[in-house]
């Protein structure tokens, strides 16, 4: 059973300690390896092994991920994909297609049962991103979340398209009324595993290059949809904004949001034995990325 509370960091005599997460910073990953860690972490924390985790990592090459309801077959243009040495992953979680380029990638792992954490998908994802929240205002972003409205509901409801950017969910963190971040959320032996895309740049030609749709007019409709409802942060800056900015203003804000302390860790053995196996049997083979 996962550990409903995580360890408590040493504060001075009289000051009240905090309970102790961990943070992961794993860099560039493959497909596989990226999403065979999230789920090791997954397993670990169900099993005691290692305290609530926050996951900062990126990706190499840049990857199409589908959520585990979309058909693959029908939605993704994998001769566009080869041609432009893009790789591709199935998720564990729902949604629809994310091109992961230029962004910063989060994981959280907590306990279901975790003091404070709604039993509910919607409100879990509240109490979570609000550590999107907070940290990105620490580096000036005007950023909020979105509580969509009639029209938007429909849309949701009835996609456009099979891109996760297409429009706001609830509680998905919005700027200038435009996506931000799309997170995604599973629950599996007790334990929440979200995880979500910051966009640093936004290409959205390259995403749609790579999703198979009826006709060039459609295409270029769902582009111009796209680029109206999503933005990326040096859209909002004006300027680059580096990945090391983003991961040290999320730590602070996770920290300040859940109160409590962030430790940098390492994945254990253990965890690393369940990488590799992930890795290779599950997430690196077609029975997985092609099942539906």
């Amino acid at each position: 059973m996962p550990t409903d509370t995580a360890r408590t960091s040493a504060l001075p005599d009289g000051a009240m300690a905090m309970p102790a997460w961990r943070v992961l910073h794993t860099g560039k990953g493959s497909p596989a390896y990226n999403m065979a860690v999230d789920e090791a972490v997954l397993i670990a924390h169900s099993e005691g092994r290692v305290p609530p985790t926050l996951r900062l990592y990126a990706w190499n090459p840049p990857t199409l991920s589908i959520g585990y309801f979309q058909r693959a077959e029908k939605e993704v243009d994998f001769q566009a994909l080869r041609t432009r040495g893009y790789g591709f992953i199935r998720r564990p979680t729902g949604g629809r297609a994310v091109l992961h380029d230029r962004e910063v990638t989060y994981s959280v792992v907590v306990s279901e049962s975790y003091p404070g954490m709604p039993g509910s998908v919607t409100e879990s994802y509240r109490v979570i991103s609000e550590g999107l929240v907070l940290g990105l205002r620490r580096l000036g972003f005007d950023v909020q979340f979105s509580r969509p409205d009639d029209e938007q509901k429909r849309r949701l409801s009835a996609p456009s398209s099979a891109a996760c950017f297409d429009s706001p969910s609830w509680y998905e963190v919005v700027a200038r009324g435009k996506k931000l971040i799309g997170s995604a959320q599973t629950r599996q032996r007790g334990v929440i595993l979200q995880h979500g895309s910051i966009l640093l740049e936004l290409d959205a030609g390259a995403l749609f290059a790579v999703l198979r749709i009826p006709s060039d007019r459609v295409r270029e409709r769902l582009y111009r949809t796209f680029r109206d409802h999503a933005v990326s942060l040096s859209d909002l800056a004006g300027k680059p904004v580096s990945s090391e900015q983003v991961e040290a203003a999320l730590v602070e804000g996770f920290a300040e949001a859940l109160g409590v302390t962030l430790i940098p860790g390492e994945l254990t053995e253990e965890e690393k034995q369940y990488v590799e196996r992930l890795e290779r049997g599950k997430y690196g083979s077609d029975q997985w990325n092609f099942r539906k």
